[in-house]
């Protein structure tokens, strides 16, 4: 489908308009992640909000916590949101430290404060934005595991995003979004809402998910996305359960002669019921055509789609039901080759680490297999 048709179309879908302009590095691994969001940090002056599902103890989580509060003691401005249900492991001594340094540390939906259904319903964001300017996003959480390069089991493989141009001021937005709800000020006199500069040339859609009765925008940004697939779609996800109506349309793309791919964790999968209720879906998958393979060398938690080498999707959303029906999540969708050759890249090279599924093989698979997938089915939904 042609670029400018398939913009015209998520504009009309999902209501939100597409910006011009953006400038975005892709970052891969902890390596190039975290030395990059430190610097971002230490070069605030004005602001930073900071918003993260996981948040656990560690060397990482520590020298995050020491980079907020020190730029907390200069005078600037920073503001962190940690849910409640990612990051109830962490240290009271780490909030603590952050608090006396002068962060706003609040917690999003505290367990204790709800419902069970509604303690279900958590933010998946990841997001880091400073001085209204620079935005970080995508799917890395503040943690040990997510250090080096992916060499081995204690290295998670993921990406991560650097954001400059008119799609920060969405990406705010989506902090916002969450921070509305610990009851205090959104704005105060720090906030200058600067006239946003367009130093790339990437045309970008910042695309909310909430967590809502109904198809959420990311739900319907999957289904428009692969609808529209003509030659492929590569899906690269830590959580792999859609439901059956974005399962039914990805064997319907495959049925039409779409090459679809999807690289999945394998053996480090950090959620093996999670993991189960994925393999339960692969029998159907690999039977129309679809190519499955497993990440071998470490837990994979990267979450990017690409259409038809022209069109990426990247963000804290999984192809799962979490991300589509419960959580809150953001989403860049880029449109642009160039970008989405770098991703597809990405995913060639990972694969040259996977193993693939075989159908053959995989119809020999245990009794004891086959009931676990039969009884994770009854909650796949809300994984």
């Amino acid at each position: 489908m042609d670029s400018q048709r398939m913009k015209r179309m998520l504009e009309s879908v999902l209501g939100v308009s597409v910006t011009s302009g953006n400038r975005i590095d892709v970052l891969k691994n902890g390596d190039q992640i975290f030395p990059a969001m430190l610097e971002a940090i230490d070069a605030a002056e004005r602001s930073i909000d900071f918003l993260t599902f996981i948040y656990w103890n560690g060397e990482i989580g520590q020298e995050f916590a020491d980079h907020l509060s020190a730029k907390a003691r200069e005078g600037v401005r920073v503001r962190v949101l940690l849910d409640a249900a990612g990051a109830w492991e962490l240290d009271t001594d780490v909030v603590d430290g952050m608090d006396e340094a002068g962060c706003d540390v609040r917690w999003f939906r505290p367990i204790k404060a709800r419902g069970a259904l509604q303690a279900n319903n958590r933010t998946h964001r990841k997001l880091l934005v400073c001085d209204e300017t620079l935005a970080f996003t995508g799917g890395v959480g503040i943690a040990d595991v997510w250090g080096g390069d992916a060499r081995g089991e204690g290295e998670w493989r993921d990406t991560h995003f650097r954001v400059v141009g008119p799609a920060v001021a969405g990406l705010r937005g989506a902090f916002f979004d969450n921070w509305a709800e610990t009851g205090t000020d959104l704005v105060d006199e720090v906030d200058r809402f600067p006239e946003l500069s367009q130093p790339g040339e990437l045309d970008v859609q910042v695309i909310k998910g909430v967590a809502e009765a109904g198809n959420s925008d990311v739900w319907n940004l999957f289904r428009v996305l692969i609808d529209c697939a003509e030659e492929r779609i590569r899906i690269t996800t830590a959580y792999f359960t859609p439901d059956e109506e974005i399962l039914r349309r990805l064997l319907n793309a495959s049925e039409r002669g779409v090459s679809v791919e999807v690289l999945v964790p394998g053996p480090h999968a950090d959620k093996r019921l999670v993991q189960v209720a994925s393999e339960a879906s692969f029998r159907e998958l690999l039977d129309a055509g679809v190519q499955i393979c497993t990440f071998q060398p470490s837990m994979l938690h990267a979450k990017v789609l690409t259409i038809d080498s022209s069109v990426c999707v990247v963000g804290s959303a999984n192809m799962n039901q979490r991300s589509t029906e419960h959580d809150d999540e953001v989403c860049l969708v880029i449109f642009d080759e160039a970008m989405t050759a770098v991703l597809d890249g990405h995913m060639d090279e990972d694969l040259q680490r996977a193993e693939p599924i075989d159908l053959d093989e995989w119809e020999k698979r245990g009794l004891l297999q086959r009931i676990e997938e039969k009884a994770v089915k009854v909650i796949d939904g809300l994984l």
